[in-house]
């Protein structure tokens, strides 16, 4: 897998699904699976960049076979070759004006492009593609060595694919265009071409390609978001692939065991994120109670959550922690679903207090009942919850909507008698007679 640093300094969604898929593949056919880093362009290379590539592929899962290759530390061997296409005539000098210039070493300050042989038809068998056939006389000639005196990444690739035995190499459709300049160039060097496979592209909402302008594309940003790797990798392989069994969320091994590159479709993949946030949700749920608590834990501590960290209760959030999962779709969703125990005063939902205290049946009279039998009664959630549709059933209307707005501010959630039990019978019925004085307001 090539890896070149952005200059966005984040692990773009569709760099890693074609991470994947080298991985996939790899695993698959009993192949390796190498990590290259394309460092020969210096105004990209700064290791914090690099640092998120790593970082983001073993969280994803991506383990690779072999020491990384960085291609920075190759350049003499890229200079090596590069000479030697001089010597034959396969390339030429240029200066700043794409003159040709004579002689037949590399010179300070000036490129070297590629002398592309005319007449010539270029065709491969793309994994995903099938036949694709160019001719060169389609090419102009191209620069293979920057006159500051680096290669280009077109002669960067050719070379280290053939020094390093690549035989594939899977890569997105927008590289499709370079096969034929790689080609000619593995040819001359008289060395074998990869097999490619081309992965369609990944597009939004508005079926145009992923812009890191207007759509999600960050892995890091997925992580904080609350995805966990589990769901973002099984996601991932699902664009542009499907299991012959249309069984999508399944272990990474099941989808191993079933890839094939050439079950690829072409047309391009819609990067769904209410279908990741599905398949998220699911892996949630599955995860022991103990590991969502661990996972989870972090969101409830950030700064910019409602309550300071100091009244964070881990008691109280190990044991309401098994309701919070079944409905939590991300782990950022967990301090809303939490909020209500913690704070002194719950801000209410404006259309949850519309429609449940508003617009209620009865809701004072509720309120009043509530609060009066809440004063002395024993307080377990049997008892309290009992209650509630105690003074429902003497009114004749359904009492739970309006309870649970005046207590978390909203008309859903997690089950609530439960939590109120630690919220306590003062900060309940506090909550409670403040919701009914609004009601006079």
């Amino acid at each position: 897998m090539r890896f070149a640093p952005s200059p966005t300094g984040f692990l773009h969604v569709g760099s890693a699904r074609t991470a994947l898929t080298n991985w996939l593949y790899a695993r698959a056919t009993g192949g390796k699976f190498v990590l290259r880093i394309e460092d020969t362009d210096q105004s990209r290379n700064q290791q914090d960049v690099i640092d998120v590539i790593f970082r983001e592929l073993e969280w994803l899962g991506l383990d690779w076979d072999e020491e990384p290759v960085f291609q920075s530390s190759r350049q003499e061997r890229h200079r090596e070759v590069v000479a030697a296409m001089l010597a034959n005539g396969q390339a030429y000098i240029v200066d700043n004006e794409k003159n040709e210039v004579a002689g037949t070493e590399i010179l300070d300050g000036h490129a070297v492009r590629f002398r592309v042989p005319k007449g010539q038809d270029i065709s491969f068998d793309d994994e995903v593609r099938g036949t694709v056939s160019f001719n060169s006389d389609e090419l102009e000639d191209f620069v293979i060595w920057r006159s500051n005196d680096s290669a280009m990444f077109l002669l960067a690739n050719a070379v280290d694919d053939a020094d390093m035995g690549i035989t594939h190499a899977i890569r997105g459709e927008d590289l499709l265009n370079t096969v034929p300049k790689v080609s000619l160039l593995l040819d001359a060097m008289e060395q074998p071409k990869p097999t490619y496979g081309h992965l369609p592209l990944l597009v939004g909402e508005d079926r145009k390609k992923l812009s890191k302008r207007k759509d999600s594309v960050s892995i890091a940003d997925f992580r904080s978001e609350g995805f966990v790797a589990k769901a973002m990798t099984n996601y991932l392989a699902l664009l542009g692939w499907g299991p012959p069994d249309e069984v999508e969320i399944r272990p990474i091994e099941e989808i191993v065991a079933l890839f094939n590159i050439t079950d690829v479709n072409k047309a391009p993949a819609f990067f769904d994120i209410k279908k990741l946030t599905h398949i998220n949700h699911h892996y949630l749920q599955e995860l022991e109670p103990a590991a969502f608590v661990d996972l989870a834990t972090p969101y409830l501590l950030e700064d910019d959550v409602a309550w300071a960290a100091d009244a964070y209760n881990a008691k109280l959030f190990a044991e309401v922690a098994p309701e919070i999962q079944q409905r939590a779709k991300t782990l950022s969703e967990v301090p809303a679903l939490m909020q209500w125990m913690y704070v002194d005063e719950v801000t209410f939902d404006e259309k949850a207090w519309k429609k449940g205290i508003e617009k209620g049946r009865r809701v004072p009279e509720i309120l009043d009942g509530v609060i009066a039998k809440y004063q002395d009664c024993s307080w377990d959630a049997e008892t309290i919850g009992q209650i509630v549709r105690d003074v429902g059933d003497e009114l004749e209307v359904r009492s739970q909507v309006p309870v649970r707005v005046a207590i978390t501010g909203t008309n859903a959630g997690i089950p609530l008698f439960e939590p109120l039990v630690t919220l306590g019978r003062e900060r309940t019925i506090a909550r409670l007679v403040r919701a009914r004085a609004l009601l006079d307001t």
